[in-house]
């Protein structure tokens, strides 16, 4: 994780044990299941549908699971809920602002888990409208970095497919798209035979607030905690971490 780096930063990732990983898995399955639901049971016609699956493949959700969750998002299948889609604003300790992105079939259950996340771990909740300014929707794909592959290379093949920029974050490459061309700038990626590691929407921060060790660990811990619900699907902040406090904190 690299302090320059707006992605890397943005998302916390943390390892994922076996009980976490379940948790993954079934926010990757509603991801799916929503995004049949929305624009049909077809990948190749839903690029929002399309990303969700390879997503869920590149984190090992069975086909199998990721089939039925298109099913019943395509109403082909008995047992799906009615996803809402809603987003909390907030604020983590050090004056880091929080987006917090929910699926959930239980709009009272999902403001309790957030605000409970918020007030247990030093931040606050905020209205709407009060942190999202600070935020900007953009396509981020992150493309495997190989030896044979430069960031010459990725730029080449990304740059007339709408890309704005292209980062080197050292493990990967970073390219940044405005949200409405991300499934072309992904495609792009894919004709020129590059693998990519994940293909998504995200809030980026326009302006980034540097933490300390110790806040950093305050803000780590937050996130960590609305992760830990069932209807948090994504937590977007805008703080900043130098190199060597992350390894500390990995540590």
């Amino acid at each position: 994780m690299s302090g320059h780096s707006k992605w890397a930063t943005t998302k916390h990732k943390k390892a994922v044990v076996d009980a976490k990983r379940g948790k993954l898995f079934a926010k990757l399955i509603k991801n799916v299941e929503v995004a049949a639901r929305s624009g049909g049971s077809d990948p190749a016609g839903n690029p929002t549908l399309y990303d969700a699956v390879q997503k869920a493949k590149k984190n090992s959700v069975p086909n199998d699971n990721i089939d039925r969750a298109i099913r019943r998002g395509a109403g082909l299948e008995a047992g799906g809920a009615t996803y809402e889609s809603i987003t909390y604003e907030g604020y983590a300790p050090g004056g880091v602002a929080v987006l917090v992105e929910c699926l959930t079939d239980n709009r009272n259950r999902a403001a309790a888990d957030v605000r409970a996340a918020f007030t247990r771990n030093g931040g606050s909740m905020a209205d709407p409208g009060s942190v999202s300014y600070l935020f900007h929707r953009k396509g981020v794909v992150l493309v495997t970095k190989a030896d044979s592959v430069s960031e010459d290379d990725v730029l080449a093949a990304v740059l007339d497919a709408g890309a704005e920029e292209v980062n080197d974050l050292g493990e990967t490459f970073e390219v940044i798209s405005e949200a409405h061309d991300l499934s072309g700038v992904r495609a792009a990626i894919e004709r020129a035979g590059l693998e990519y590691e994940s293909a998504e929407a995200a809030f980026l921060p326009a302006v980034e607030v540097g933490l300390e060790e110790d806040q950093a660990r305050r803000v780590f811990r937050l996130i960590e905690a609305l992760e830990d619900s069932d209807d948090v699907q994504d937590v977007y902040a805008n703080y900043s971490v130098p190199d060597e406090v992350m390894e500390n904190l990995a540590g």
